[in-house]
């Protein structure tokens, strides 16, 4: 059988470190050469493909994300299927989804779930995060052989969600030890729980039932809490840590007070919280439903902060927390605000509202944005240079993007499989024009060209924390 080829004449070549106009060679799944001008006549590849004028970045990768998620009564609204088609639709070629264990299962049985669902389903590569629930001696014999045969090489844990999904500080300070043994990084939403669940049960007691009160008994000082607890427990223990969705100035503190006692603490926020803001809960109705996940929505004052902690190299990494709900399903909450399912989408619009809010309103350059939504997650978890990359021997995995088009989010447009978009109405500047999967062209004006399966899942490398330079390539340990 042939290897096919692929040219990628004059587009922009954009890393986290340089950008320059190139050319891109192609053989079968994986760059083979860049470069001005490269020596290949269009007449010996398989395809050419004309980029003046437009970027060339790496496939975007979205370390957090919930497809098919059973959550609150029902199951999160899009597939692995419908997920990843709508990831790639915007960019992303990667994601990193939560496999999350059931109490009193298996850790490798909740492995085994998420297989099922997305083996032969996702249509963008995937690889699994590992949510512990159930921290016991049975699932403590578990971690090397996840770490070093099955590729997780990172575990979340949940201070919030008593009775469900949370666990204390002593067993998620023992996952840390058992994890860390073997190159293993616990990450952590970080909301303090009990004082949650003490706000609802106050706000309940009073008769207060709208979308507004899921942000009143989710305060800042309950995420400022609890980030500053689990940054204390990875400093006792000298482990790399992990902070997802980081949402307001608090917590932020908190990570800038570790880096005085030169603590590495690897952040994530979500597009949402650098673009909306809590004003959305006071929408007419159960309209404020819509933007119902945990944490909240913040102020605009949080907005204000993260951007700067992007900037300050405070923040490494902007994912979604897809997390999509239909509104009937969120209506199960429409007498009680604590019975709305948390979460919204968002995996389809996070590369080209990164790019229109952060490069085209100067707020980040563009070797920051191809690390904020690519390069860096794939160095902390595990995957560079295969991923989150356009070097010689990476995955070809490449956005051509038109910095020039301007459009308009809106449902009417969208492939998420949920019938609202948290962002209707957002103009944009900049937009996907073609997404390369390895060296396959998924999608291209538009129109998917692949589908069903040809998804891969990527078995991670354990991590090693990076020693000084906040760029540096994380080495497979």
């Amino acid at each position: 059988m042939t290897t096919r080829t692929l040219l990628i004449q004059n587009g922009t070549v954009v890393t986290a470190t340089e950008h320059m106009v190139a050319d891109v060679y192609i053989v079968g799944e994986t760059v083979q050469a860049i470069g001005r001008q490269l020596p290949i006549a269009p007449e010996q590849v398989d395809t050419v493909i004309d980029a003046t004028g437009h970027y060339l970045f790496p496939g975007g990768i979205d370390a957090h994300t919930h497809m098919e998620l059973p959550f609150m009564g029902t199951f999160a609204s899009d597939t692995f299927e419908t997920g990843t088609l709508a990831g790639l639709h915007g960019g992303t070629t990667t994601i990193v989804d939560f496999a999350i264990q059931r109490q009193g299962d298996s850790l490798n049985a909740a492995l085994d779930d998420w297989h099922r669902k997305a083996d032969g389903h996702a249509v963008c590569d995937y690889a699994f995060h590992l949510g512990v629930t159930d921290f016991n001696p049975n699932t403590r014999a578990e971690i090397k052989d996840i770490i070093t045969r099955r590729g997780v090489s990172s575990f979340k844990t949940f201070m919030a969600y008593k009775g469900a999904l949370m666990v204390d500080d002593r067993q998620m300070l023992s996952l840390m030890n058992e994890a860390g043994q073997f190159g293993g990084m616990v990450t952590a939403h970080c909301e303090n729980g009990d004082m949650i669940d003490e706000l609802v049960t106050q706000h309940r007691a009073a008769g207060h039932t709208a979308p507004r009160y899921h942000a009143i008994c989710h305060p800042e000082i309950a995420e400022t809490e609890a980030t500053g607890r689990f940054i204390d427990l990875a400093w006792q223990g000298k482990h790399p840590c992990y902070v997802v969705h980081l949402t307001c100035e608090g917590a932020l503190n908190r990570v800038r007070e570790a880096t005085r006692r030169n603590q590495q603490v690897n952040v994530e926020t979500c597009i949402q919280y650098l673009l909306l803001d809590d004003s959305l809960y006071d929408k007419p109705g159960f309209e404020g439903a819509k933007w119902v996940f945990s944490p909240p929505l913040r102020k605009p004052k949080d907005q204000e902060a993260l951007w700067s902690g992007i900037q300050q190299g405070l923040i490494h990494h902007v994912a979604t927390d897809h997390c999509p709900f239909c509104m009937d399903q969120k209506r199960m909450g429409e007498a009680d605000f604590s019975k709305i399912p948390n979460g919204a989408p968002g995996i389809e619009n996070r590369v080209e509202l990164l790019y229109s809010e952060g490069v085209a309103k100067g707020r980040i350059s563009l070797n920051t944005f191809v690390d904020l939504m690519s390069t860096r997650a794939a160095k902390i978890f595990g995957m560079f240079p295969k991923k989150g990359t356009i070097a010689v021997g990476s995955d070809a995995d490449i956005v051509i993007f038109n910095p020039d088009v301007q459009h308009t989010l809106s449902v009417k447009t969208q492939h998420m499989n949920v019938d609202y978009n948290a962002y209707e109405g957002w103009p944009v500047q900049g937009k996907v024009r073609t997404v390369l999967l390895r060296g396959t062209v998924a999608i291209d004006q538009g129109e998917a060209k692949i589908g069903k399966g040809f998804g891969q899942y990527i078995a991670r490398a354990p991590y090693q924390q990076a020693l000084s330079n906040p760029l540096q390539v994380l080495t497979p340990a």
